[in-house]
């Protein structure tokens, strides 16, 4: 490809294996210390330290420094998106985990997607804010309806009005293989689905797990059926 942006390059870097791994650990949305990525990807840590230099380079990840520790995540949603968009494409096209645990069907009924809800729970969120208008898709992409704004507003949800993301997006869910809310409202819907005891993360995964009463007060906030 001689024109246009270097695909063959932001491939390279997510195709090796290891930082294939240290990318998905990333999806969390946690930022993982060099030692932390190391255990994720099966490797040592010199061999992480010159991945996440690689990772770095390409802006996929950003690194922050705490004192004498240095903490990775991901660049931002657009990464999160992709790897998000190529795990669905690997699902399709049969390139599955050979090994599957009893954690496998929790983390296709709920987990966090980098900051916001994926899913079946996040694909029925999506559809049903969809279904009553309170999120209409159009030419430019999803917008938040006046309706909808005034859902927000009912329920208390903070958005972070100082971020440069967009207010609301769609993600392709690599498990549904169909679209869950993020931008900076999926990520507030979430934080507030947190901070509500609706649910909760599952130390170590990207699980959320959702109470009996829990998921049901989410079912009636969003009426959702």
């Amino acid at each position: 490809m001689k024109e246009g942006p270097n695909i063959a390059r932001i491939a390279t870097l997510i195709g090796d294996p290891g930082r294939a791994n240290m990318l998905a650990a990333l999806m969390s949305g946690k930022a993982l210390t060099a030692t932390e990525l190391a255990g994720e990807a099966g490797v040592t840590k010199q061999t992480a330290s010159a991945h996440l230099a690689k990772l770095k380079d390409g802006d996929l990840v950003v690194v922050e420094a705490q004192g004498r520790h240095r903490y990775f995540r991901l660049a931002g949603e657009e990464v999160a998106a992709t790897l998000e968009a190529l795990m669905g494409l690997a699902a399709a096209k049969g390139q599955l985990r050979t090994r599957t645990g009893p954690k496998d069907p929790e983390l296709r009924h709920a987990r966090v997607c980098y900051n916001h809800l994926a899913g079946e729970q996040g694909v029925r969120l999506y559809d049903g804010m969809l279904g009553h208008g309170y999120l209409r898709l159009g030419s430019n992409g999803l917008d938040l309806t006046q309706s909808g704004q005034e859902l927000v507003g009912r329920l208390g949800i903070a958005l972070d009005g100082n971020s440069r993301a967009p207010l609301c997006r769609e993600c392709l869910d690599w498990s549904a293989r169909r679209s869950h809310l993020a931008g900076r409202l999926g990520r507030a819907i979430l934080q507030f689905t947190f901070e509500q005891g609706w649910a909760k993360r599952v130390e170590g995964t990207r699980i959320v797990r959702f109470t009996a009463t829990g998921g049901a007060a989410f079912a009636r906030a969003f009426k959702l059926t």
